[in-house]
């Protein structure tokens, strides 16, 4: 009895100012320890692995256990409140226990048979926690200083800057309104949820990033010291020191590719900017428009849903809104439904379906379940988020298609050059009329741009009324056959492989921009591309992608309602 606190998947090493400091960090799963006062017999030890794997209780006096329950002083069972961070005892003693840095839990545990695949039908094949030495949830860094948000601050986009000789740093945050006090009728959705999912990513240092860019990846200091400093934490696009994938990111700890200045290594040519940086592009677009804006953000949305949003007329996204909550998803369309109007900045947004903790603020959890684009795939069994006990992978499998919402999803990829727009003839029907109010007849739309140097590019959208868009969408404009080799249709979209699939030989490598009614008066605009918001800016912004998003923004915050045909 030397006072040491018990540890599982770590060892003990020392107390630190009332913290406990671990070391031995195990990787691998742990099922169903147990914690008992004295050696057993072989025959007890056989005894104890059969009602372990039957999950029997250890107060279970009918059970193999029963001639030795007194001996045992803990028995934890992984499988109870898996949403939770509790490790629960079912010993008398119940010496519950708690976890940190979050392991990956709903692992399948030595028992499972493989004929229940959700872990809420069959907890007790769900015993297992998976730890990794790398795992990270909060990195728990004291505090320098504070900043209270003065009341008169607009809601926006600010960062803290930092200089230290001749170093130099800016850590983002963003002012929302204050509850129920909107300051606009447009609201600028931050896809903070993405930022998470992104974090500190090495897939570019992990592979042959070249073979899938079609051009060599440059790197810069940041990517450097994130690939040197693994201790800050993964993305949801890597792996485990032990080869299993990352399903579980945070926004507490230092996210260094989420800051002003970050060119992504594997962007498209021009500013190479993504994520964060890609939407600065329309924060600085709305603020040279004049336009007025609140800033509010994926948890904020997650947290409140319908009720954030009905404050609004507009809710404009950012370039890349791929991963989203169902409470996510629901408020948004909602707000479809009871008149309000959406504006999709992006490509490839409503794809892969998340969970947030119910205790834990700031984190997300993915399962990469069947089909999509995946650096890695949850293994057979796992496909079930942890934190919520619902279905993973991407909203197409789960019948709700992101062209249900927006009218447009995920087509295409590439991430050379992108491509102009150039309008349809359903650009002529008058119902479209206000989008290309000043823009001459036939004319490219976002032919120059930051992001590969046209509107059109690095991830791609498209229509399809298989999907859910709407029979009455009118695709306005589209990137079909503007587009190089290097972009390859998605993988969820072929039954087969096959060699024409490319940007040069298929019609499903194209950007599609779609507008559409819906009831209660609102509407619907897409531009399908994550490059579009890098074409607004060019010619001091007098140009034909910044005068139809300025149309659009100007009709969508116009009370008067639009009417479906």
């Amino acid at each position: 009895n030397n006072g040491a606190p018990l540890t599982i998947g770590a060892w003990f090493e020392r107390f630190e100012e009332n913290r406990v400091i671990t070391t031995g960090h195990y990787d691998g799963k742990i099922d169903a320890p147990r914690l008992l006062r004295r050696p057993l017999s072989e025959p007890e030890s056989e005894a104890l692995a059969a009602a372990a794997s039957h999950h029997l209780m250890a107060t279970n006096f009918a059970s193999p256990v029963a001639a030795f329950v007194a001996d045992i002083v803990a028995a934890w069972d992984f499988s109870r409140d898996i949403e939770s961070t509790r490790v629960r005892d079912v010993s008398a003693n119940r010496l519950d226990g708690e976890i940190h840095n979050l392991p990956t839990r709903a692992a399948k545990g030595h028992n499972w048979t493989g004929e229940e695949m959700n872990w809420r039908h069959a907890p007790d094949q769900y015993g297992a926690i998976h730890f990794h030495h790398d795992d990270l949830y909060d990195a728990e860094w004291e505090s320098d200083f504070d900043l209270k948000v003065p009341e008169n601050w607009r809601s926006g986009s600010s960062a803290a800057r930092l200089t230290c000789e001749e170093h130099e740093e800016h850590i983002p945050f963003f002012v929302v309104p204050s509850r129920g006090k909107p300051s606009a009728k447009l609201a600028f959705l931050v896809p903070t949820a993405s930022y998470m999912a992104y974090a500190n990513e090495h897939l570019l240092m992990s592979g042959d990033a070249a073979a899938g860019l079609g051009r060599l990846a440059v790197f810069t200091a940041r990517d450097m010291y994130v690939n040197e400093h693994r201790e800050i934490g993964y993305s949801l696009y890597d792996y485990h020191a032990d080869g299993s994938g990352v399903c579980y990111s945070s926004r507490l700890r230092p996210i260094i590719n989420m800051r002003p200045k970050y060119q992504f290594g594997g962007g498209m040519t021009g500013s190479s900017l993504h994520q964060y940086n890609a939407d600065t592009h329309i924060l600085d677009w709305l603020e040279v428009m004049g336009h007025d804006y609140d800033v509010i953000t994926d948890e904020d949305l997650h947290d409140e849903g319908m009720a954030l949003l009905s404050d609004y007329r507009v809710v404009m996204t950012g370039t890349h809104p791929e991963y989203y909550s169902t409470a996510m998803l629901d408020a948004l369309q909602a707000f479809k439904h009871q008149g309000g109007r959406l504006i999709y900045m992006g490509g490839n947004g409503f794809y892969w379906r998340i969970a947030f903790h119910r205790d834990l603020p700031g984190v997300i959890e993915v399962r990469r379940a069947e089909g999509g684009i995946r650096t890695w795939i949850a293994e057979p069994g796992e496909y079930y988020h942890s934190f919520t006990g619902e279905y993973g992978g991407m909203w197409l499998r789960q019948g709700r298609p992101p062209q249900t919402l927006s009218g447009v999803g995920f087509s295409a990829q590439g991430f050379d050059i992108s491509a102009p727009y150039k309008p349809t003839s359903d650009s002529l029907d008058p119902r479209a009329a206000f989008v290309f109010d000043g823009v001459a007849e036939g004319g490219l739309i976002g032919d120059s741009g930051l992001v590969g140097g046209a509107a059109g590019g690095f991830e791609l959208d498209r229509a399809d009324r298989r999907h859910g868009t709407p029979p009455h969408a009118l695709v306005l404009a589209t990137t079909m056959g503007g587009h190089t080799d290097t972009y390859l249709v998605v993988p969820e979209e072929l039954h087969i492989t096959a060699a024409n699939i490319t940007g040069t030989s298929s019609p499903l490598v194209r950007a599609d921009m779609v507008f559409f009614e819906t009831p209660g008066g609102g509407a619907v605009f897409s531009t399908g591309s994550i490059a579009f918001a890098g074409s607004l800016s060019p010619n001091e912004y007098r140009n034909n992608a910044s005068r139809v998003i300025d149309n659009v923004v100007r009709r969508f915050l116009d009370e008067t309602a639009f009417v479906a045909p």
